[in-house]
């Protein structure tokens, strides 16, 4: 993907947090998986995010970005580590996060605290699909917030 259509979202949003798990040993593969720790998103995607922080701050709500573009040698790595298409996208068929039209998001709420969703990031199993029986009343109202929030910025979310 040429940079020219990638938004760097540090600059474009100082008052997001920002905590790019690929750029670190905290996810799937225990080790970082990215170059260039940059939060990128295409132009649109960016033009979604604006409308989701917009959204999220009425609501009383910081997004914190945990994931965004993922050059396509990251996404390799991580159809590596979990070869499920379930959760990961096989670099053959194209990730919407290697085309940066996709970002992995949680809520923080007004203490400052990120808002629990039942599961941790990168957790690759059924209790982190949406609507999931065993995850707890408060985490199962937290997901639909966030999910509110990011489908009225424009974003869809996955079934898994």
């Amino acid at each position: 993907m040429e940079s020219k259509n990638l938004v760097d979202i540090a600059e474009a949003f100082p008052q997001l947090a920002i905590d790019l798990k690929y750029a670190t040993a905290d996810n799937l593969t225990g080790q970082p998986i990215y170059r260039d720790a940059r939060c990128l998103l295409h132009v649109d995607a960016a033009k979604a995010l604006a409308k989701s922080i917009n959204i999220a701050r009425v609501a009383g709500y910081t997004l914190l970005i945990l994931d965004a573009y993922r050059p396509p040698e990251a996404q390799a790595i991580l159809w590596n580590a979990c070869p499920n298409p379930d959760y990961v996208v096989p670099l053959s068929r194209g990730s919407n996060h290697s085309r940066g039209t996709a970002v992995d998001v949680t809520l923080i709420d007004e203490r400052g605290e990120i808002v629990d969703m039942g599961t941790g990031f990168d957790e690759m199993s059924e209790h982190s699909h949406p609507y999931h029986p065993d995850v707890g009343v408060q985490a199962q109202r937290n997901r639909l917030m966030l999910n509110a929030i990011m489908l009225g910025g424009g974003f869809t979310g996955i079934a898994t």
